[in-house]
């Protein structure tokens, strides 16, 4: 039986090279392909596929929402990240958000289909030796790693906020009203100590929330 994979990347030379790698594999079907988070995650509860590969940097949703989302609906998908950060603040988070793998995408060729390989025996998959000892620290003890200031929630809104859609659009793509929205705005800066939109999108940057 065929291990179901959904692929999802904002790039369709992502997606096709991608695609074109796990087939190549014995045992490893691509069941669908998703170019933003949102239907990334509409496909996933759809589809249900064994393992999903996802983009950090996505519109609408990032991979880690979109992990969080999976995580809490159908916990029985596994997650590999695809991410362009060799940097241990984005391993924790997509740990904590549920993934079972991180991939950098300068060594995807080399290590996607290690990684899907390794999450369908159950076991997790990080792309280097530094960052799995890291890792280790961090799993003995969750209070280590990076803070974040803002809810999850906060974070889905920021990043829309950084893609420049207005509060009706957020509350459509969220499922909220546009006064939740604008509350959530204001707590957003005020937590930061941000004024305007254009700090907040400095900071959806750092954050990897959005690409540069």
């Amino acid at each position: 039986m065929s291990v179901r994979i959904l692929i999802a990347d904002d790039h369709g030379v992502v997606r096709g090279g991608l695609r074109l790698l796990l087939e190549r594999q014995e045992g490893l079907e691509v069941v669908g392909e998703a170019a933003d988070g949102a239907q990334a995650l509409r496909m996933l509860l759809e589809l249900r596929p064994d393992i999903a590969v996802l983009d950090v940097s996505m519109p609408l949703l990032t991979g880690l929402q979109v992990t969080r989302e999976i995580k809490a609906q159908a916990p029985e998908i596994s997650v590999v990240i695809l991410s362009m950060f060799d940097d241990e603040r984005y391993v924790f988070e997509a740990l904590k958000a549920g993934a079972s793998g991180y991939v950098l995408k300068q060594e995807a060729g080399r290590d996607v289909v290690e990684a899907v390989r390794a999450v369908e025996r159950g076991e997790p998959f990080l792309t280097n030796a530094a960052t799995e000892s890291l890792v280790r620290e961090w799993m003995s003890d969750e209070a280590t790693g990076p803070s974040e200031p803002l809810t999850l929630r906060e974070q889905e809104v920021l990043k829309l906020i950084a893609e420049a859609h207005t509060n009706r659009e957020i509350g459509e793509v969220l499922g909220l009203s546009e006064k939740t929205i604008e509350s959530h705005r204001g707590n957003i800066l005020r937590k930061l100590g941000m004024r305007d939109r254009v700090e907040l999108v400095r900071y959806a940057i750092r954050r990897g929330l959005i690409e540069p």
